[in-house]
């Protein structure tokens, strides 16, 4: 019987590098795309032979059409696509917004998307099964302060995940969101641009998700059976919760 294959976004940290851990540790075969290399390289030497690293940006179109067309045999018929890659970046209001962390978030959290599901759904239709599993966010139905375009691409991936799979039905492909809420990886670091003193303030004394918590409601949303589909799944660490709303008072 040959193995299962996810094909995971932004494997080189966090959710994604877990996800391909978890996987492959069950016997799955794992191809894993992101944008450093030397983390690549790492992994594939932990990982092994089932591990199938692609160094590329999910941004661009046409190569991750290329990468698509010519996977190598053994790694052709994917049964699961983790739609992990994202980006936050910056920390502006919209008024004094970086229109480029702008466009850099647009493109990955919503074009990276939109590019990899599109080429893997013939195929998974084609073959009579399939899980698209895409990683939102909390921030994607809840608004908080200067979360404005990010937490709009998370609301574009909550709302295109629900259309998918009216597309869908009717055929074997579930489509499962999900949306995890604080949870600690790289992502803040990245959104205040290197301060690590900044980002890592946000986790103290404090109990959030981790990487291994989402990889392991990955694995089981996959693993259901065939006529079972999470569709939406929202995930939170005990010390977080919905806030009040924000007023601002007269002077």
């Amino acid at each position: 019987m040959s193995k299962k294959i996810i094909f995971i976004t932004g494997v080189t940290s966090g959710v994604g590098r877990e996800t391909a851990r978890r996987f492959i540790k069950e016997g799955w075969k794992v191809i894993g795309t992101g944008r450093r290399q030397s983390r690549l390289d790492e992994l594939a030497a932990e990982l092994g032979g089932d591990f199938l690293p692609l160094c590329f940006d999910v941004a661009k179109r046409d190569v991750v059409v290329e990468m698509f067309a010519n996977l190598p045999e053994g790694f052709k018929d994917i049964d699961v696509l983790l739609n992990n890659a994202g980006s936050s970046i910056g920390q502006n209001p919209a008024q004094a917004g970086n229109m480029d962390d702008w466009d850099e978030m647009i493109a990955t959290n919503i074009n990276g998307l939109l590019y990899c599901t599109r080429c893997v759904l013939p195929g998974m239709i084609e073959r009579g099964s399939g899980h698209i599993v895409n990683i939102g966010s909390v921030a994607g139905n809840r608004a908080f302060k200067c979360g404005n375009v990010y937490g709009a691409t998370k609301a574009f991936v909550n709302h295109f995940s629900r259309m998918l799979r009216c597309d869908l039905l009717g055929t074997p492909v579930r489509v499962t969101n999900i949306k995890p809420g604080h949870l600690h990886t790289e992502f803040l670091a990245v959104r205040f641009k290197g301060d690590l003193k900044t980002s890592e303030a946000a986790y103290e004394n404090l109990d959030p998700l981790t990487p291994e918590n989402i990889a392991e409601s990955v694995w089981w949303s996959v693993n259901l059976p065939a006529h079972m589909d999470v569709c939406d799944m929202e995930l939170m660490p005990m010390c977080q919760s919905d806030g009040g709303w924000s007023f601002c008072h007269k002077s």
